[in-house]
């Protein structure tokens, strides 16, 4: 069975705030590989920093966080849930995310059940960490 690749058909998000171009690995209710390629046309490059664009961290989380809900929605247990942060632990910022920047993310998770889990996220600029976090998230009905 192929799985799509396309992250708007695993999870809600929607341009804006789509921080996942394309996906690479699907690993049901256990993992998930994708993209996101900053082009510097983004809406927060203008605001954060002038003269000096830089990808917000909170936003670098987010986009881990999504590749998670790819790993947990598509297991067949969770379709109709939606995963919602339930908190984040041990965040590190180790590299500045430019505009041009490919960034490969990953989450693994390392606990899932009916109603919550918990996920190991990492965002790699080619072979060096930018950033790390472990995620909390809660299971709710989607829409």
């Amino acid at each position: 069975m192929s799985l799509s690749l396309d992250p708007r058909d695993w999870i809600p998000h929607r341009e804006p705030f789509l921080l996942v171009d394309r996906l690479l690995e699907i690993h049901p209710g256990e993992s998930a590989v994708g993209e996101w390629t900053l082009t510097g046309d983004e809406w927060f490059f203008p605001g954060h920093f002038p003269g000096r664009p830089t990808t917000p961290g909170v936003l670098m989380v987010e986009s881990i966080a999504q590749v998670g809900a790819v790993a947990v929605l598509s297991d067949e247990r969770f379709r109709g849930k939606l995963p919602l942060f339930g908190g984040v632990e041990h965040a590190r910022f180790r590299r500045q995310v430019l505009p041009g920047d490919t960034l490969r993310l990953e989450c693994v998770m390392t606990r899932l059940s009916a109603r919550a889990g918990k996920g190991h996220g990492t965002a790699h600029l080619g072979d060096q960490l930018a950033v790390e976090c472990d995620l909390m998230f809660v299971l709710a009905d989607a829409p």
